[in-house]
Formats: C-alpha cells, structure tokens, sequence
C-alpha cells in the first residue's frame, strides 16, 4: 500500500516525525466507549478481558513480524517472510493455509469456516518498503518501542503502519475470540500477495485463480486492515483508490542510434548527442510547462467527471479538515496553481498525474567527473482514475513517445493496476460506518483514495465485489524512516493497539448482522 493517510492512508503519509525521544510518557490511556455495541453483553466483556489480558502477546506477534525483513524489491527474506505469515495464520484459527504460486513471489490463501450465515474477504500483503537503517532513529527492523510525546508508546520499524501493525491487530482479534470461547461471526477467506510495494505484478494470478475467485464470490466484500485514525482522531474512508502504472524510461546510445554507446569525456558534447537530454525532452513532452497537467495524447480522453455527490463528499471534508495542519506535515506552502484548498482535494480525488520519481543518469558522485553518460533512467508512476485502465494507459505513453520522436526510449512497465470504485451503499461499507458512529466517530467519507492498492483485483471483473479499509488506531511514516503505529496511546482521541483489536472485533460482529 504505495497502501496507504492518516486518514487518507499514502496521500498524507509524507510526515513522519522522528520517533525515539528522551522521557518517559504518563500514560492516560484512552476511555473505549461500547455505546449500543454490535456484540451481545456477555460477549463483549468476554472479548474485552482476553484483548486486555492478551496484550503483550499481541505485542510480540508484530515485533516477530516486523523483526523478519521481507522486501520484494530487494527479493529479501521473501520466502521467510511468507512463511512466518502462514504461521501466524494457522496460530489464529484459519485452516487450509496454502502457498499460492505465481510467476513473481507467492501469495497466500486461507479460509476460516465459522459456520456462520455470511462470509468476509479479507486482503493481506506480507511484503514492504525499503528502509536504510542509516536514515531512522531506531533500526528498521529491531521493532522497538519508544516513548513519543503526543502519541504514548509508538513501535518503530519498517511495515509498522504499512501493513504489518494493522495486520496483527487483526489477528489479535481473532485470538480474543477465540479465547474467550467464541467463534467469529462471520466466516473468514483470506488472500495476501508479496509483492504490492511493487505494483501487485502477479496479484490477479493469485486471487483469480478459480477455488480461490469461487471462494471471494460468496464474501459480502473485502477489507484490508488500516488504523484510520488522525491525530485527531478523526476517521475517512475512501469509495475507492487510483489506479498506477510504475515504470522506467530508457534512453541509451545504443538503442538512440545517436550519442555514445559508453560514457565518454563531456567535452565531446560539442559534437556528440547527449542520451540524458533526449530523455529531458521526452519527459517534457508528458506535462505541461509547469510539470502539473498530464499532455500525453489522449490519456485525459476517459477520466470521469466527479459527480455532484462527490463534490459535496470533498467540500464537506474540506470543512472538517485543517488546511494549515496538513500543509506543515507535508511541508508544503502551496497547492498548485494555487487553488482553494477544497479545489485542492477535488483534484488530489479526481485528477490522473504524471510523476518523476527518480532521475539516474551518469555521474551523481562527489565533485564532478566531466563525461557525457551513455545512458539515462527516469522512474515515473502515472495514477489513474475511473475510466482508465492501466493497460490502455501504458500503450497511449508509448504512442506518445513514438509519435513525438522518442519511440526509442525504453519504457519498462514494473507494476500497476486499475482505478477500483465501491457503492457507499454496499453492507461492507455501511458496517464500517456503523462501527465509527458507535465510537462517536462520524466518518469523512471520499470518493476515492489518492494513493493506490490493488482493490481492482476484487472490484473488477470477475468477482465484482466491494472492497476497502477500515480500522481504529493510528501510525504513520509508511515508506519513510521512523515509519510507527501506536500501541499506547497516551492521546484520549487515538486508540492504541488494544483498542484497534476490538475495532476489528466489533466490525466482524456489525458484519454479520447488517443486511
């Protein structure tokens, strides 16, 4: 989950502070209110007892986790990583825990029957994000606990927030019941793929693979774990999330026809083409002058217009939000063009883009080194919103390139999937905001994530289903240093990890009762 807010998951995921500090934090553990509880009485103070008495356990789960890197871009600890996962999985009371292979890293399936009327999807990923232990305050994957002023004790590392934090939540969940002699109220089928901090490549080898897509059709719809909360305590959920593409632009000598086949002395440029300019240019061509509007031909032609509903989803966040918060965490002083901030949203929701994540080209060492490089690679990602699709988008970037005298740079597509979409009208969703409105939360609700996850898998063809994230509890940092998720919260508005545990119980139950 490029995942994922704070309540916006990956769109606002930009700011994480440092997490050691020096002192020790009092800690005013948050009060859980059960105001009209999904769950029968006996069965809350069951549940409630063993989350609490389980605490440390549910603990230690995640630090195991976090502790056993598992990074799909590096292919490190994959195969490890994948079976720590399944164990915990089997640990929690899923049975038919199998190894799904694909063309890339293998993806997971299991199922828990309850018995019960009604069944829930349930999506994982069991990979993360690169960390350099030379940028964090704590080692990325020593998973350790420090104190934060603001937040109580914070766990530090790699995956915490994004997935892994949220992900043990939910299966601390399951051990609650289960300890407290219940079953969970709904039946459980469970899908998780190693390679989503990569684009989800081989995802739908995975989940449409036909007893796996015959289970996912009989689910009510699929949720991903998240702790939605903001500092605030505030929650959002999303109808939906952009579509990516991931890819790299080649430009090279040999493939140009024009400039060196090696890296050559810069004073050569005089008579010689540079490949490093030839991909400037090309990537000039992709946006406007100032870099914000997409200009690739024809890429604009499906985007659907958000509709009045949708506008008046975004101007009725824009009044609840804080505009000068969100702008110092992300470090920011301006929005483009300088638009109003609820103009801002409208088009962090509905507007495709065009970024350049990395340029690499030559000689970026200390002092200089006067060549001419040979070769030159620029990293983009393209989001993408309803009616795009990835496939049709990577082709309209070739013609592009093609048409405009650069159909000899290489474009590599590395990962990426469709737009998805989900009715607010679907159970799962109305179940989400049954679970926030019991806790006195009335949820922002948004037309769409402006980050990415491939949710396309289950709201596409062939299963159709409804799909989206949910969760109390708070972390942030995903995919940069100090990436943390609270496990207590000395903030009264933020839930820490016991109180996410019964979030996920309470949704399970609200699950199995709305219609």
């Amino acid at each position: 989950m490029d995942k994922k807010t704070d309540s916006q998951r990956r769109s606002f995921l930009q700011s994480a502070g440092a997490a050691a500090t020096v002192g020790a934090v009092s800690l005013a553990l948050p009060r859980w209110s059960w105001a009209r509880p999904p769950l029968p009485p006996e069965d809350t103070a069951a549940i409630r007892a063993e989350i609490t008495k389980r605490h440390d356990e549910s603990l230690t789960r995640l630090q195991t986790w976090i502790r056993q890197p598992s990074i799909a871009a590096e292919n490190r600890g994959m195969n490890e990583g994948c079976e720590l996962m399944m164990s915990m999985l089997r640990d929690a009371g899923f049975e038919n825990v199998t190894k799904v292979p694909s063309d890339g890293q293998p993806g997971v399936y299991a199922t828990l029957d309850a018995g019960a009327p009604k069944t829930l999807g349930i999506y994982y990923m069991y990979d993360v994000k690169q960390a350099d232990p030379s940028e964090w305050t704590s080692p990325p994957f020593d998973a350790n606990i420090v104190d934060k002023p603001g937040l109580g004790k914070i766990l530090v590392g790699r995956g915490a927030v994004n997935q892994k934090g949220p992900e043990a939540t939910f299966l601390a969940a399951l051990h609650a019941i289960r300890g407290a002699g219940r079953k969970p109220p709904v039946n459980l089928v469970f899908v998780a793929e190693g390679e989503e901090e990569i684009g989800s490549p081989h995802f739908p080898q995975i989940a449409h693979r036909e007893d796996i897509a015959a289970a996912l059709k009989k689910t009510v719809g699929v949720f991903m774990p998240f702790p939605s909360q903001g500092l605030d305590g505030s929650v959002q959920i999303n109808l939906g999330a952009k579509g990516v593409i991931e890819c790299e632009l080649v430009s090279s000598g040999e493939k140009w026809g024009r400039g060196p086949r090696q890296d050559l002395h810069s004073s050569n440029k005089a008579r010689v083409d540079s490949p490093a300019w030839h991909l400037v240019e090309a990537l000039a061509t992709l946006v406007s002058p100032d870099g914000n509007t997409p200009a690739i031909e024809h890429y604009m032609d499906k985007v659907r217009p958000l509709s009045a509903e949708q506008k008046q989803m975004i101007a009725t966040a824009a009044q609840r939000m804080n505009e000068a918060v969100m702008k110092k965490q992300m470090g920011v002083e301006h929005w483009v063009h300088d638009v109003s901030f609820q103009q801002s949203l409208e088009l962090l929701v509905s507007q495709p883009t065009v970024n350049i994540e990395g340029l690499v080209g030559g000689y970026t060492g200390p002092g200089g080194k006067t060549i001419l490089p040979h070769r030159a690679v620029a990293k983009l990602d393209l989001r993408l919103v309803p009616d795009m699709t990835a496939k049709d988008s990577l082709a309209l970037l070739k013609a592009h390139l093609a048409k405009r005298g650069f159909g000899d740079i290489e474009v590599n597509m590395t990962g990426g999937y469709d737009p998805t979409s989900t009715s607010a009208d679907s159970s799962l969703v109305r179940a989400q905001v049954a679970v926030y409105k019991h806790h006195s939360l009335d949820p922002m609700m948004m037309p769409r994530l402006a980050g990415s996850w491939p949710g396309y898998v289950f709201t596409g063809d062939p299963l159709r289903l409804a799909a989206g994230h949910f969760g109390l509890g708070h972390g942030n940092g995903a995919h940069a240093p100090d990436e943390y998720y609270v496990i207590e919260s000395s903030n009264p508005k933020v839930q820490g990890i016991d109180g996410a545990t019964r979030s996920y119980v309470e949704y399970l139950y609200e699950v199995a009762k709305t219609a």
